[in-house]
C-alpha cells in the first residue's frame, strides 16, 4: 500500500483532531459506580460519568480482550441496557461496531452512561458475580472513552448486602476501600478487583507490601503460605535487582477444581483447587503457579515485546516472542522455587523432564515453530480442537526448554560467571528502565549473545524459527546430565487414540495422534468404538489386551449412526518418557556448571 500524500488542508484537520483528542484527555473527568443489586443473577450495574467535555462527539468503547490472555473474547457481548443521558434526558447512543457506542456531545459538558454486565464465567481472566463475591476482570467491566486511555478514573463500589472487603492493586481514595483511583485505563484494565468477604492476610518483602486474598476456602496453612511466598518473591526480585512495586495483590480463587493464572502490573489472579494445599504435589503446584505469575511483574508487564504496550484494545496484538514472555516465565517458575530450596534438585530435574515429555509427545513439534506458536496464539493457542496436538506446540513448554538451553549455554561459556539472570536483568534495565519501551526480537537475541559470548544465528535457525529436534543431551551435558527414555524398551501395541467413556459405557474417540495406527487406518474423532475383532467394547483399557505391534485387527465403530468396520494394523507405542540423570564421572567443569545452574 502506497503512503497517502497529505494536503495542507488534510494536515490542518488532523492537527485539530489531535489537539481535540489531547484536550479531551487532559480536561475530562471520569468516574464509575459499580453496584450488584442482582448478584444472584450474576449482574453488575455500572454508572459512568464523564464531565468536562469539550468535543462534538464521544465514542465509548469496550475492550475486546484482556492483556495476558491472547484471545479476542468480545467482552461487549455481556453488555445490556446501555443508555446515555444528558441533563437527565436520554440521548441517542447508536453502536458503530461491535464494541463502540457513539454519542453527539456538541455543546454538552457532561454525559452519564448506565449499563449492565452479565458475569457468569469462572476463570482468572473473566468476571464472575454471585451472592458470595464479585470478581471484576476490569477490561470486561469498564467501558472507556476513545482517545482518553491516559485519563484518570475513580471507581466507587457499592457492595452487595454484607460484603465488607475489597482486594485490588488500585489505590484507595481518602482511605476508603470501596473507592479506588486509577491513573489511566491501561492500569485500570490491569487491576482486577475482588469484592466480598475473602480471607485477607499479608506480609512485607524488602519494603513491598503483599496482600493475599483467598476466596472459596481451602486447606491452606497461612503461615506456611506467607513464608514460602516470601522466599519465592525474594529470589525473583534478585534476578532483576529490584521490586518496582510499593504493594502487590494476590487474588486467589479456590474451587473444587481450579487451575491457571493471569498476570497484572501489580497483582495476579490464581485459580487453585481448594484441597491441593494438603498434598506435597498439590502444594508444590501452587508454589509454581505463584512463582510463574509473580515473575510476570517483570517479564511481560515491564520487560515486554515491543507490541505489548501501549495496547490496542480493539484488535489482536501480534508478537513472535511469547516464548520469551511466557516460556521463560515457565522456566523461572521452577528454577526460582528450586533456589529457595523448597524443591530438591531431583524434583526440579523431574519438572524439566516433564517439559521435555510434553513437547516430544506432540506431533505438532514437527509442524509449528515456537515463533509461530507465539504469533498464532490469538487464533490457535486459546482455540484448541481435536487436531491441535498434531499441528501445534505450546510456547510455554518449548520456551521453557529454550530458557534452560540458553541458561546452560551461558553458564558454560562464561566459566560460570553469568547465567540467564544476567540477560534478563540487562534487558529489563536497558529497555524498560532506560529506553522505556519494549524490545524487538533482534534486540533480545543480541542480549543473549552478549552473555553467551557467541552468535546464536544457528540456535535461532534450529530452535526458534526452525523445527530441528532439540538436542537435550548437548545442553544438559554442560552440567554433567543426560536424558534416559524410560519407555525405550517397551514393545506395547497402540492405536494412537485417546478416548472418553460415557456413563452408558460408550467408548468415544476424543483424539487421534498423527502417524499412529488409528490415524493411518482411519479412526476418527467422534467415533464410538463398539467392538475389536467382533468382541464388544465397554472399557477402553482392555481393547488391546494380548495384542502386539504388527497385529491386524478389525475395529468396529459407530459413525453418524452407521456401523463401519476398519481393518487396522497395530504399531508400536512411540511415546517417550524422559528422566534426567547424571552421567558417570562428571568433570570438574561440569560439576561447576551444575552447581551454578541448580544453586547447589
Amino acid at each position: 500500500m502506497k503512503p497517502i500524500k497529505l494536503t495542507a488542508t488534510v494536515s490542518l484537520i488532523l492537527l485539530f483532531m489531535n489537539l481535540n483528542a489531547t484536550q479531551a484527555q487532559t480536561t475530562a473527568q471520569i468516574s464509575y459506580t459499580v453496584s450488584f443489586p442482582e448478584a444472584q443473577a450474576h449482574y453488575a450495574e455500572v454508572e459512568m460519568h464523564v464531565t468536562g467535555l469539550k468535543q462534538n462527539t464521544l465514542d465509548l468503547k469496550m475492550p475486546v480482550w484482556t492483556p495476558g490472555s491472547y484471545l479476542v473474547r468480545e467482552f461487549a457481548k455481556n453488555i445490556e441496557a446501555f443508555n446515555a443521558t444528558v441533563n437527565g434526558k436520554i440521548v441517542a447512543s447508536p453502536k458503530l461496531n461491535k464494541n463502540t457506542w457513539h454519542i453527539i456531545t456538541k455543546g454538552v459538558a457532561a454525559v452519564t452512561v448506565k449499563y449492565r454486565v452479565y458475569a457468569n464465567e469462572v476463570s482468572v481472566r473473566t468476571s464472575y458475580i454471585d451472592v458470595s463475591h464479585a470478581f471484576l476482570s476490569t477490561s470486561g467491566i469498564f467501558i472507556y472513552p476513545a482517545n482518553m486511555l491516559h485519563a484518570p478514573a475513580t471507581i466507587t463500589l457499592t457492595p452487595y448486602k454484607d460484603w465488607a472487603k475489597v482486594s485490588t492493586s488500585l489505590e484507595m481514595v481518602n482511605g476508603n476501600p470501596f473507592v479506588r483511583h486509577s491513573p489511566n485505563f491501561d492500569i485500570l484494565f490491569d487491576s482486577p478487583i475482588e469484592v466480598g468477604n475473602q480471607d485477607v492476610f499479608g506480609f512485607d518483602v524488602d519494603g513491598v507490601k503483599y496482600e493475599v486474598c483467598m476466596y472459596g476456602g481451602g486447606n491452606y496453612d497461612k503461615e506456611r503460605v506467607k513464608k514460602d511466598m516470601h522466599a519465592i518473591i525474594e529470589q525473583e526480585a534478585a534476578v532483576f535487582g529490584e521490586n518496582p512495586n510499593k504493594h502487590y495483590t494476590f487474588i486467589i480463587h479456590n474451587h473444587l477444581r481450579g487451575g491457571g493464572g493471569i498476570e497484572h502490573l501489580s497483582s495476579t489472579v490464581l485459580g487453585v483447587s481448594r484441597d491441593n494445599y494438603g498434598t506435597e504435589k498439590g502444594y508444590q503446584g501452587f508454589l509454581g503457579l505463584v512463582a510463574h505469575e509473580h515473575f510476570h511483574l517483570w517479564n511481560v508487564k515491564r520487560l515486554r515485546p515491543i507490541v505489548l504496550g501501549p495496547f490496542d484494545y480493539d484488535n489482536e496484538n501480534y508478537t513472535t516472542n511469547l516464548w520469551i514472555a511466557e516460556g521463560f516465565t515457565e522456566y523461572y517458575q521452577e528454577i526460582a522455587v528450586r533456589r529457595t530450596k523448597l524443591y530438591s534438585p531431583e524434583n526440579y530435574l523431574g519438572q524439566m523432564a516433564n517439559e521435555f515429555n510434553v513437547l516430544e509427545n506432540l506431533p505438532g513439534k514437527d509442524v509449528q515453530t515456537v515463533a509461530e506458536s507465539s504469533f498464532d496464539a490469538w487464533i490457535k493457542g486459546y482455540r484448541p480442537n481435536e487436531n491441535s496436538n498434531n499441528t501445534t506446540i505450546s510456547y510455554y513448554t518449548k520456551g521453557a526448554i529454550i530458557g534452560m538451553m540458553l541458561d546452560l549455554e551461558i553458564i558454560n561459556n562464561s566459566g560460570q560467571k553469568h547465567n540467564l539472570d544476567d540477560v534478563m536483568k540487562y534487558m529489563y534495565t536497558t529497555y524498560y528502565k532506560t529506553k522505556k519501551r519494549g524490545y524487538t526480537d533482534a534486540e533480545f537475541k543480541k542480549g543473549f549473545e552478549m552473555f553467551a559470548g557467541k552468535k546464536l544465528d544457528d540456535f535461532y535457525k534450529k530452535y526458534v524459527n526452525g523445527l530441528d529436534p532439540v538436542d537435550y543431551d548437548k545442553y544438559l551435558g554442560y552440567a554433567g546430565y543426560k536424558t534416559v527414555n524410560e519407555l525405550a524398551d517397551n514393545n506395547d501395541a497402540a492405536l494412537g487414540i485417546t478416548t472418553a467413556t460415557t456413563a452408558a459405557k460408550k467408548v468415544i474417540v476424543s483424539g487421534v495422534t498423527r502417524g499412529t495406527a488409528g490415524y493411518i487406518d482411519g479412526i476418527n474423532v467422534g467415533d464410538e468404538i463398539t467392538a475389536i475383532d467382533g468382541n464388544p467394547i465397554t472399557d477402553a483399557s482392555t481393547m488391546l489386551t494380548g495384542k502386539t505391534p504388527g497385529d491386524k485387527i478389525q475395529v468396529t465403530v459407530s459413525r453418524d449412526g452407521q456401523t463401519i468396520v476398519l481393518p487396522v494394523t497395530l504399531l508400536k507405542n512411540n511415546r517417550v518418557k524422559y528422566k534426567i540423570v547424571s552421567i558417570e564421572s562428571p568433570s570438574t567443569q561440569q560439576l561447576a556448571v551444575r552447581k551454578k545452574w541448580l544453586s547447589l
